[in-house]
């Protein structure tokens, strides 16, 4: 239903019965178009759904299952309210514990539940418990929405617990509705997906606003956990198209995740977690860098754990480095449309003489051993370097795990999204310093302001079609500039995922002076605190500028510095507040409620054993961002734009029953 006279409702005669037709077999009869109208006219009235927003996790699998298990904090209080005056603090703790926890804490209990008798009382006990919270949470939404988060195998058992109790309901009535499975040993299992029923009805949609991979230790495991969420939204980072680019091949993506890898240490998510072996690399560095010391290539502190001495690592980091920046060369010489020539840096790399030119400007080397360089083919990868890529490459091409990660992310993922006047995207609208929206060339054409998150989309779903359309055992397949604009996303000046001049990986890695390390931020991150350009913004997205808010990631918030995630405008704050312990161990989440938009700071996580056994739980600081009297109602978020048209298209099929126009029962 693409064509532009839907929206405007102008269709006749055929047109429009041809439009009607597939919604008649969805709801056959007048009544039952009307039966759905009424629903959907009743949802909104609801209030709307709890909309929780994190963003940057940068790899650190461990807290955000914590901070997904206890709602960034917002389950905790609800629990002490509903039992807090009848509870002692041991059986509110063992309550919260199985909520975050459910097979850890029964674990942990088991010994004490051996006996029958015992075991059907702490069942019968929690069961009651956890149904009371699913009550309360499920009032938010309609009953087939609500069910929809029940157990397919139990949902009739679930529909029986949450009715209310009457004299001829009683006690004894749920009694024999939990015995049987005590009695054959799966009340427990039916613990644990109550407690998955009750967080999946405490958040109505989870938005990751980028940044799964790097520096953090599994980034797929981030993934895995995501992809076990009922309901989640994902927006493009700069890190997760890097990923994305090395999936499909990209030569320089490949060299870079290999080298970023090592560069902290986090090897696990790529040998152990996507199948992909490093032994090529290994290779390369033991028979050509075997003299190097690498002394600037050490890995970030400890990472993970590591057969491999660190001296090795360094020089298999090295080696990857000098194949990016080659590789990277290489793919800007293709692409003169991007105007980075000046990012090409190795034809002025002078081994002997110990310097490099950057800017114009000559510096000295910290580094001058390359037995790969060749000065004369400054960007021509050597035999051994070949090889070593060709095999990487294939394995990345060829990672049925990897490739699960990014369909999923493609399936659902985007630019940006809008949630109740919320514009969410992940680093930046490219700007000049007049505030004037900067244009990218894409499919050869150049598009600025929404147009260019829009067009972008419109790749990243080609590449989603391309990718899908090839046998499962083959190796992917893209178009090679849209593999190249992977590149372009992750660190180009003008990407929205990015948003500064330039990625000084190359300095940092081989120039000893600090100035040639700067990386200036596009205008955008300045602009922000100004009302005029945050209500511009806004309107070109087209979000109301009186309610409004834009809400980024990317760049982290120095909390320990009392930095403020809320810009000066009250219009624009920033979320990524340092998630990943390799960041800062700090983290934020928006959380959008009926009556309010709160930010949820978080802090230090031990570990899941210190949370069930001592209960250690990251309880945020809780600030409110914005109060909305009255409560929001579905009827007042995207969802009810939606649901209205929904209606006018089931009113249109009324219309034609009414009018003998469509024939009722399907004919």
């Amino acid at each position: 239903m693409s064509d532009p006279r839907l929206s405007a409702g102008v269709l006749t005669g055929d047109e429009l019965l041809t439009v009607l037709r597939p919604l008649a077999r969805q709801f056959p009869t007048l009544d039952a178009a009307l039966g759905e109208i009424a629903r959907l006219s009743a949802e909104l009235t609801l209030p709307m759904g709890t909309v929780h927003i994190l963003s940057d996790i940068h790899g650190d699998a461990v807290k955000l299952r914590h901070v997904i298990n206890n709602c960034s904090g917002m389950l905790r209080p609800l629990v002490k309210r509903l039992f807090g005056p009848r509870m002692s603090a041991e059986e509110m703790q063992e309550l919260l514990s199985l909520l975050f926890y459910p097979r850890e804490t029964l674990d942990l209990l088991e010994p004490r539940l051996h006996d029958q008798a015992t075991r059907q009382s702490f069942c019968r006990r929690m069961l009651s418990d956890l149904f009371t919270i699913v009550n309360v949470l499920a009032r938010r939404y309609p009953q087939r929405y609500a069910e929809k988060t029940f157990p397919p195998e139990y949902r009739d058992l679930f529909a029986e617990l949450l009715r209310e109790p009457t004299a001829e309901r009683g006690p004894h009535y749920y009694d024999a509705l939990i015995e049987p499975l005590v009695e054959h040993d799966r009340a427990l299992y039916l613990l644990r997906l109550t407690v998955r029923v009750v967080r999946n009805l405490a958040i109505d949609e989870l938005v990751i606003g980028g940044d799964c991979w790097d520096r953090g230790p599994r980034g797929d495991k981030v993934v895995d956990y995501l992809m076990r969420q009922p309901r989640v939204s994902f927006i493009w980072g700069n890190h997760d198209v890097a990923w994305l680019g090395a999936c499909l091949g990209s030569e320089a993506l490949v060299a870079h995740v290999l080298r970023i890898s090592l560069r902290y240490q986090r090897l696990a998510q790529l040998e152990e977690g996507y199948g992909i072996p490093l032994d090529a690399l290994e290779t390369l560095a033991r028979k050509v860098y075997k003299d190097d010391p690498a002394a600037n290539f050490m890995p970030k502190a400890a990472g993970d754990p590591s057969p491999r001495e660190p001296q090795l690592l360094a020089r298999m980091q090295k080696a990857a480095a000098i194949m990016q920046f080659k590789l990277e060369g290489q793919l800007i010489a293709r692409n003169p449309q991007w105007g980075l020539n000046n990012r090409r840096l190795l034809h002025t790399l002078n081994p002997a003489n110990g310097t490099i030119v950057v800017e114009g400007k000559t510096y000295a080397l910290k580094d001058t051993v390359f037995p790969t360089f060749d000065p004369a083919n400054p960007y021509e990868l050597s035999a051994e370097e070949q090889d070593c890529l060709q095999e990487t490459r294939k394995a990345f091409l060829t990672s049925q795990k990897l490739w699960s990660h990014m369909h999923y992310l493609l399936t659902y993922g985007s630019m940006y999204l809008v949630r109740d006047e919320k514009l969410i995207f992940h680093g930046c609208l490219p700007v000049d310093e007049h505030g004037e929206f900067l244009p990218l060339e894409v499919d050869g054409q150049p598009v600025a302001g929404k147009a260019l998150f829009d067009a972008l989309d419109g790749v990243l779903a080609r590449v989603l079609d391309q990718a899908s359309t090839g046998l499962p055992e083959a190796p992917l397949v893209s178009r090679p500039a849209d593999v190249d604009l992977m590149w372009y996303l992750w660190c180009g000046p003008r990407s929205p995922l990015f948003g500064k001049d330039k990625i000084a990986t190359l300095e940092i890695d081989l120039v000893a002076d600090k100035s040639a390390h700067t990386e200036i931020k596009n205008p955008y991150f300045q602009l922000i605190h100004e009302v005029p350009f945050c209500d511009r913004i806004l309107k070109e997205f087209g979000v109301d500028t009186k309610e409004g808010l834009i809400v980024n990631g990317h760049v982290p918030v120095k909390i320990e510095k009392g930095e403020s995630p809320i810009k000066r405008s009250g219009k624009a704050i920033t979320i990524d507040g340092a998630f990943s312990s390799a960041y800062g161990d700090h983290g934020y989440t928006l959380v959008l409620e009926p009556d309010r938009t709160l930010l949820a700071t978080h802090h230090h996580f031990e570990s899941v054993e210190a949370a069930v056994r001592r209960g250690q739980d990251i309880i945020p600081t809780i600030s409110v961002i914005r109060t909305h009297e009255p409560p929001r109602r579905v009827a007042d978020t995207e969802r009810g734009a939606e649901i209205r048209r929904q209606i006018h298209w089931l009113e249109r099929l009324v219309q034609a029953y009414r009018n003998k126009h469509l024939r009722q029962g399907g004919a």
